[in-house]
């Protein structure tokens, strides 16, 4: 793969985006509350054209505008992330009555999707998931008529839309949804639900199935949990909530590969997220350092101070690259994706950390006074670390990528 540079059509719209999030968005982000979805801030994000693109862009697109929005508004570009990460199982694995019902609410931003992965006792081990789906009769017929009107083919991809009609084993065509998910962004705010729950007990992450859930459905409550990081972040508990063979994403048994598609595309991006706050505290850090007075001189002066920075700008620089990277494979079909899609989200995520706490320790007790950019960054780079799998989930798939190309286990 050549080495990746932005084209000049990219370099302005980059310049364009972070003008419209400090001009138009952030102004809409400080009147949201802490914790709760900001719909006034989705709705402009729709207004844009934003969300839209998350459904119609490739993966180095989704990067630029998160990268972009992050510089400028951490709210602004999580609001985006979130609607593309609820939603893209609907647009990349769902049936055409799906799509059609939710993608346009979601682009425009009247609609609010979430992806409930993640459990009380399964986060990281997303295989270990215990939410139940407990089927209800006999839905032979039903499975056949819905297995011609998926969009993913068996490996889990999506397929195109004449793509014949595929061989779904029998099974229920209806369940209760039995357990709790947690740690779920956008919960218990949001209209609609990707969720991923056990059909098959004891077969690990092949027995789970993927499902679209809107939020009035009976038994399904939730609550919000006070988090570090400001956005909307809940749990969810589900009491024999019903669904259909026509709320399926992908396949009954395949959910597995629903999520792991999803989070190839979005790993990449939260790299991103995470270059972007990195540049804001490295420029922030360059404007300090130069005019701030301290022993006779500047602080930039201190050669201590001047390769602290140097490093900053080395790590944050090298993220980029490898987040542009990752993106790039994955709009060119490349077979090390999830290699690369790990390498990058891991690597951006440790760099982001490392550059805004070295950015706070370079402006000393000004950057933790409330309000403070920094302050703020330092609170929002935390948890990119774990969320979407932890660094060391993101270690382990490396590890098992290496390993696989070779031939053995790791």
């Amino acid at each position: 793969m050549s080495a990746f540079s932005l084209e000049p059509r990219q370099i302005a719209w980059c310049a364009e985006l972070r003008t419209l999030a400090a001009e138009r968005l952030r102004p809409l982000a400080e009147k949201g509350e802490p914790g709760r979805v900001n719909r006034a801030l989705v709705a402009e994000l729709g207004r844009l054209g934003l969300l839209e693109r998350l459904f119609t862009s490739g993966a180095v697109d989704l990067c630029l505008m998160r990268e972009s929005l992050a510089y400028a508004c951490t709210e602004a570009e999580t609001a985006l992330a979130l609607q593309g990460l609820g939603a893209h199982p609907v647009h990349a694995y769902g049936t055409p009555a799906q799509r059609a019902h939710w993608l346009p609410r979601v682009s425009e931003g009247t609609a609010i999707a979430a992806f409930a992965l993640s459990e009380p006792g399964a986060g990281s081990d997303a295989g270990a998931l215990a939410l139940r789906a407990e089927g209800e009769g006999d839905g032979q017929a039903e499975a056949a008529r819905r297995s011609g009107s998926r969009r993913a083919d068996t490996d889990g991809s999506p397929a195109a839309p004449d793509s014949p009609p595929l061989a779904t084993p029998d099974g229920p065509s209806r369940w209760r949804l039995t357990g709790e998910k947690c740690w779920i962004s956008n919960a218990p705010e949001a209209d609609c639900y990707t969720v991923f729950a056990r059909t098959t007990p004891g077969t690990g992450a092949r027995g789970v199935t993927a499902f679209l859930v809107p939020a009035d459905r009976p038994g399904l409550t939730g609550a919000a949990l006070e988090m570090l990081s400001p956005h909307p972040i809940g749990s969810l508990v589900f009491d024999a909530v019903p669904v259909t063979a026509d709320d399926v994403l992908g396949e009954v048994d395949r959910g597995f590969r629903v999520a792991m598609g999803t989070l190839n595309l979005f790993r990449p991006s939260v790299g991103a997220f995470a270059v972007g706050m990195a540049q804001a505290a490295l420029d922030a850090t360059l404007a300090h350092t130069a005019g701030r007075d301290a022993f006779g001189g500047k602080l930039r002066d201190l050669q201590t101070v001047a390769h602290q920075v140097a490093e900053m700008a080395l790590r944050t620089e090298a993220a980029r690259l490898m987040v542009y990277a990752a993106a790039t494979a994955y709009d060119e079909g490349a077979p090390d994706v999830p290699k690369r899609a790990a390498m990058a989200k891991l690597l951006a995520t440790e760099t982001a950390q490392y550059v805004v706490d070295a950015a706070v320790q370079l402006h000393g007790a000004r950057a933790l006074r409330r309000g403070h950019l920094l302050e703020h960054l330092y609170r929002e780079v935390r948890a990119p670390r774990i969320y979407e799998g932890a660094s060391e989930v993101q270690r382990g798939i490396i590890a098992k990528e290496l390993y696989a190309s070779i031939g053995e286990a790791p």
